[in-house]
Order: C-alpha cells, then sequence, then structure tokens
C-alpha cells in the first residue's frame, strides 16, 4: 500500500488523496489570452525532476501541496499550501459570461 502525509491527517492511503495538477504562476485571469489560460491549466513540462503539486485530502477536504520526483514517484515532502501563499485569489462568479448565458 502507497502511503502520502497529509499536512493536516498524517500518513493516509494514496486512495484518500486527488491529484489537483502542478503549482505554478497562474496568469492574470482577467488579461490573459484564452491560449495562455489552457496553457496554465491544461499543459504541464513533463520532464524528469522534483515538482510540487497540488493534492487534494477527500475525506478531509483538505488542499496541500507535495514535492514529488517525476521518474520515481517518490513523494519527498507534503506542506500545507500557506508556506507558499500568503493572499487567496478570489474569481467573481460571472464575469466572464456573455450576455444573455447562464
Amino acid at each position: 500500500m502507497k502511503l502520502m502525509t497529509c499536512p493536516l491527517n498524517g500518513p493516509r492511503n494514496i486512495t484518500e488523496f486527488v491529484y489537483g495538477g502542478e503549482v505554478k504562476e497562474m496568469p492574470n485571469h482577467k488579461a490573459c489570452s484564452d491560449k495562455e489560460w489552457a496553457d496554465y491549466v491544461f499543459y504541464s513540462d513533463n520532464t524528469v525532476k522534483v515538482i510540487q503539486e497540488w493534492w487534494f485530502h477527500s475525506p478531509s477536504g483538505y488542499w496541500f501541496i507535495a514535492e514529488r520526483h517525476t521518474a520515481s514517484d517518490e513523494i519527498l515532502r507534503t506542506y500545507d499550501p500557506s508556506e507558499l501563499y500568503q493572499d487567496r485569489v478570489d474569481f467573481e462568479q460571472g464575469e466572464n459570461l456573455q450576455e444573455g448565458r447562464a
């Protein structure tokens, strides 16, 4: 059984977690192009190295960051996002919807 250490709940079975993508700088969602946003959401570097990734612990609803080596799949470290981020990004509801669409 593979374990991952949740910073909030300790070592847990890997089946309790959901991958959330690489940690990378988010473009300005109000000024970037559709291509820039798609690159941010869907594409990754995909090279052999240690990367930072978002992970979600489903039972507790807790998001955190893990450092993982892409070749060995070894999880080197997990930690709370507050170590990297102090501000929260809030998206205004419906700000990008065209008129007449819900």
